[in-house]
């Protein structure tokens, strides 16, 4: 399930995991996805980010999440979290124009 965050919508989401991570003697069943700045998609090309590549929303996930993803984090992740994930950075890429024909009266 994912939600927008009430505090800075544009800036941030929150993915709930379907399947929560263990990290060490903690659960990580939320990850907040913060909006990518150029830096973060560095090394990226744009247009496979926006297809979902996998290997390109593996390179990027880590620099814009919280609690930041390892690479370990996502190689085991379930394939609905992940994608759950790359929606959220799609999201985010998308021009504030293409979002308004979207949204619901």
């Amino acid at each position: 399930m994912t939600e927008q965050t009430p505090l800075a919508p544009p800036e941030q989401a929150t993915v709930t995991l379907e399947e929560p991570i263990a990290r060490g003697g903690t659960t990580i069943t939320d990850i907040i996805v913060r909006k990518p700045n150029s830096g973060a998609l560095r090394g990226v090309r744009l247009q496979a980010l926006m297809e979902m590549d996998v290997d390109s929303v593996m390179l990027v996930l880590p620099r814009i999440t919280a609690p930041a993803l390892t690479k370990n984090d996502l190689l085991l992740m379930a394939p609905g979290d992940l994608i759950n994930l790359s929606i959220e950075v799609v999201n985010f890429l998308l021009p504030k124009s293409v979002k308004s024909d979207f949204q619901t009266p």
